[in-house]
């Protein structure tokens, strides 16, 4: 599908370098960076629904679920 957009001269500028850098097309390079925006939107909006949900849950966590959760993410980098 081809379409036109309209990006500040700067944008294009660093999209133009960095399509050479990597030796892609700068359709290419869109594409992929689309790509990964909307995977990134796809992540958040599953974050917010289950945020949503645990939010309306008003019973407390028993202790050793809580602490198996925590044991099942081990040292994970946040």
């Amino acid at each position: 599908m081809k379409v036109a957009i309209s990006l500040p001269d700067p944008v294009f500028s660093a999209a133009e370098k960095l399509a050479h850098r990597l030796r892609v097309s700068r359709s290419q390079l869109y594409a992929q960076a689309i790509e990964q925006y909307l995977g990134e939107r796809e992540e958040a909006l599953v974050t917010e629904q289950l945020n949503a949900v645990y939010a309306a849950v008003n019973e407390p966590i028993e202790l050793a679920v809580a602490a198996a959760q925590l044991g099942a993410i081990g040292h994970e980098a946040w």
